[in-house]
């Protein structure tokens, strides 16, 4: 069976996220949603989302940081992941139902139509029964590839750059 190594982080941000969700794993391997403490990830607070995912697998925006609004052209607060068009929600989309199925951080890079390069990362996160119904996002627009943290020998475990 193959096994796809653990997303590490391509930005300082994902790196910081990534680490903070492992340490707040308990014994059985889930993250609590309160175990997250928003004063250790305040510097990415504003690339941050909350994503509320039914028995469905919809999602919608609980929370949304003011540099989406850079990327959707909107705030997104409220409103269902299937109402954001374009690549960003078919993202948004594939991310979420990654990150769920599999309990584990998943993240990647996007190219956009311009010079930019969408990060993004999706942190699933348990509610009170221990079910896993949201998931803490994190979209960083980036300018230059030169950006990008090289693979880390530190992270939980070493992954493919790109790709979840």
């Amino acid at each position: 069976m193959f096994n796809k190594p653990n997303f590490a982080g391509v930005t300082e941000a994902q790196r910081l996220l990534i680490a903070h969700w492992y340490a707040c794993r308990s014994s059985d391997g889930l993250v609590a949603r309160d175990a997250i403490d928003p004063g250790i990830v305040r510097s990415t607070l504003a690339c941050l989302s909350v994503v509320e995912v039914n028995e469905d697998g919809e999602g919608r925006f609980r929370i949304a940081g003011s540099r989406l609004r850079d990327i959707f052209g909107m705030d997104v607060r409220g409103r269902r992941v299937a109402e954001i068009a374009g690549s960003h929600g078919e993202c948004y989309a594939l991310g979420l139902s990654s990150a769920v199925d599999r309990g584990m951080p998943v993240g990647g890079l996007i190219e956009t139509a311009g010079l930019l390069l969408h990060a993004w990362l999706r942190l699933p996160v348990a509610d009170e029964f221990g079910d896993l119904t949201m998931v803490i996002c994190h979209d960083e627009l980036i300018q230059n590839s030169r950006a990008l943290l090289p693979a880390s020998e530190d992270a939980p475990q070493t992954s493919p750059r790109f790709a979840a």
